[in-house]
């Protein structure tokens, strides 16, 4: 008899124990879930093998032109502190020498991995550290420290220490254009050639020949270091009456003249000293160069050209010719003084000078 029950006992067994499962799994499951849920998440980091190493400050390379400052060390000081309060490292110094006044010395700190390359002098100092960064993507910064500072007055950066190292350190990039001189080559009629083999240079500011070369040559470092800029004046009135000298002008693709001249200026920006522009419209990123002829005869003949300085006319006077060009090449009947941004580097009786544009970044104001 128990054995015609025993598939209906089977079943109500298995049954219970479905039952049973059932209440188990509804207490269980929930409480697990529970215990899922409140377990703490991991850190975002859990599962990185160590920590990410903080990005590297940067770095610039300060090229100083030592004979500007009486204690140097303090300046570097200087320098440094304003770094670190920009958020960069501590910079890297280079020293210019007579030997290498900066060209030498911008390269190694690009080679030391500088985010940017600053000069700590004059015209002069920038022009040589900038030599080394023209065509790179490297950008100047530029520190003044000279008498005349005149890129740095171009591009109306501040003079003072602390505020040019921020522009420096946090300005912005701009791409200005450099003037490519080269000196030496065959010189007016059968005049003899003494000015050697050609030799190229670059230029940021003007370079010229003639008068302004001979006023630059002519300055007394004691009384320019004593009263500044004022002692180009002083030189320049001792120049007054420079000699003249015959010249043949081509520009660009124009036909040859001629003429007589006590200078010519080639310029890649036109502000001078004092407030003065020479060349109204010259803008260092024009992709081309303004050059200025001035051929007065006599101390009279220079009224009307200080006038037309002082009152920044492009035109209007004989004495004073302007052209705008890519290009231009100047003989002279006899080998005369030659400056590059304030430099003079010799005599020639041939200079030649082509714009090459936008090829130097230069930081700048925001």
């Amino acid at each position: 008899m128990l054995k015609d029950y025993l598939p209906w006992i089977i079943a109500g067994l298995v049954v219970l124990a479905l039952v049973i499962g059932g209440l188990v799994l509804t207490r269980v499951v929930p409480e697990v879930a529970a215990t899922r849920r409140r377990r703490p998440r991991p850190p975002r980091d859990h599962f990185r093998n160590g920590d990410e190493a903080p990005a590297p400050l940067k770095r610039a390379g300060v090229v100083v032109n030592p004979t500007k400052y009486a204690d140097v060390p303090a300046v570097r000081d200087r320098i440094t502190a304003a770094c670190l309060a920009n958020g960069w490292d501590e910079p890297l110094f280079y020293e210019t020498t007579v030997e290498d006044p900066g060209q030498g010395q911008a390269a190694q700190a690009v080679r030391d991995g500088a985010d940017i390359v600053c000069t700590l002098g004059g015209d002069g100092t920038v022009r040589n550290v900038a030599s080394a960064l023209v065509g790179t993507e490297t950008a100047l910064g530029i520190l003044p420290a000279g008498t005349g500072n005149l890129l740095a007055r171009n591009l109306d950066l501040p003079v003072a220490l602390e505020a040019a190292v921020a522009v420096a350190l946090t300005g912005r990039n701009r791409r200005i254009d450099v003037g490519e001189l080269v000196i030496g080559a065959a010189p007016m009629d059968d005049a003899p050639d003494e000015s050697g083999d050609p030799e190229t240079h670059y230029f940021l500011v003007m370079s010229g020949v003639g008068m302004d070369a001979q006023i630059m040559a002519g300055t007394n470092e004691n009384l320019k270091a004593k009263v500044g800029w004022p002692a180009y004046m002083v030189s320049g009135l001792k120049h007054l009456v420079s000699p003249e000298f015959r010249i043949a002008v081509k520009v660009d693709d124009e036909l040859e003249f001629r003429r007589r001249a006590r200078m010519v200026v080639i310029g890649n920006c036109g502000r001078l000293l004092g407030g003065l522009v020479l060349m109204p419209n010259a803008r260092v990123d024009d992709g081309q160069l303004d050059t200025v002829i001035a051929s007065p005869r006599g101390v009279v003949g220079w009224v009307p050209v200080a006038t037309r300085v002082a009152t920044r006319q492009r035109k209007g006077h004989p004495t004073l010719d302007h052209k705008t060009c890519k290009e231009i090449r100047v003989r002279t009947d006899r080998p005369v003084p030659v400056q590059i941004d304030g430099d003079v580097i010799g005599e020639a009786s041939e200079v030649s000078a082509t714009v090459r544009p936008g090829c130097l970044t230069v930081r700048v104001s925001q």
